[in-house]
């Protein structure tokens, strides 16, 4: 698995690092750092929540 995500579309607004910020933090400059690309399995539920929680669609996950 892998996140992916589109730096152009980045608002800024943090719902993913609200909601998994072991994985997502929104910089200085307002757009989204993916901390690591390649979460484990394991995580995938919570990163997946986090991914579709963007109201930007900013955020994929890619197997």
């Amino acid at each position: 698995m892998r996140i992916v995500a589109d730096l152009d579309a980045c608002q800024g607004i943090g719902m993913c690092e609200a909601m998994a910020d072991g994985w997502f933090e929104v910089g200085a400059d307002d757009v989204v750092v993916v901390r690591d690309e390649h979460p484990p399995e394991s995580e995938r539920a919570h990163v997946d929540a986090a991914v579709r929680a963007c109201p930007a669609r900013a955020l994929a996950l890619e197997n």
